[in-house]
């Protein structure tokens, strides 16, 4: 409790996407933080509707919220997200990476949160990035996050903190924290996750919403029996 409050004089960025991660740090900091602002990033994705996604959740909860044209991304990272005509799918073989990875994505996100908290005041950033269901995506790790956040501070002699409330939880554990932050149905209802930029459930078929419905499942037998 007593770094909860402490924390509570501080201001954060939540990198924000409209998905059920980031939606969920998005609630975790309004519990941690006096001031929080997202930010989200345009870079052509293939579903505009993440965007304005995005822009409704931050409006319904009274966040300020940035949108940050990334464009120059789409150009030289070719990917499932950005082309309508690449597949989504798995990596195969445990060998290769899934279709859906942007290689230096969370790099520039989260080095453009670091530029913006610099100009705004804010100490704190926050991602919804996760080692344990993580889709083999490199820029997702622990290791990464870490050696990332000394570059931050190092790059503009700040003391920046970046928070990854997720790191460690599988997706049912992630259901469980928006219980616990009483934002169980808004995840659920209003946060796209769906790699066909279908909103709540999803399409059920991609694999981001089948990760998401097995974490759902897992966490409702849990729910229930205890």
């Amino acid at each position: 409790m007593k770094g909860v409050l402490q924390l509570k004089k501080d201001k954060a960025i939540v990198v924000f996407s409209g998905g059920q991660d980031s939606t969920t740090c998005l609630f975790w900091a309004l519990e941690q933080f006096q001031e929080v602002i997202a930010v989200t990033f345009d870079y052509n994705q293939r579903h505009i509707a993440e965007i304005e996604c995005a822009k409704n959740i931050a409006k319904e909860l009274g966040v300020k919220h940035h949108i940050l044209d990334m464009s120059l991304l789409n150009q030289l990272a070719p990917n499932a997200l950005t082309r309508d005509e690449i597949e989504v799918k798995d990596g195969e073989n445990g060998g290769s990476l899934p279709s859906t990875f942007v290689p230096g994505r969370n790099l520039l996100f989260m080095s453009f949160a670091g530029v913006l908290a610099s100009q705004v005041g804010a100490k704190h950033i926050v991602t919804g990035v996760c080692e344990t269901d993580f889709s083999g995506y490199p820029d997702c790790r622990d290791v990464f996050v870490k050696s990332l956040n000394v570059t931050l501070n190092l790059s503009m002699d700040q003391q920046f903190v970046i928070h990854t409330p997720l790191m460690w939880l599988n997706k049912a554990e992630t259901w469980k924290l928006a219980d616990d932050l009483g934002a169980f149905d808004f995840v659920r209802e209003k946060t796209l996750t769906c790699y066909n930029g279908i909103v709540a459930d999803g399409c059920g078929e991609c694999p981001a919403c089948k990760l998401r419905k097995n974490g759902f499942d897992n966490y409702l037998k849990d729910r229930k029996g205890q």
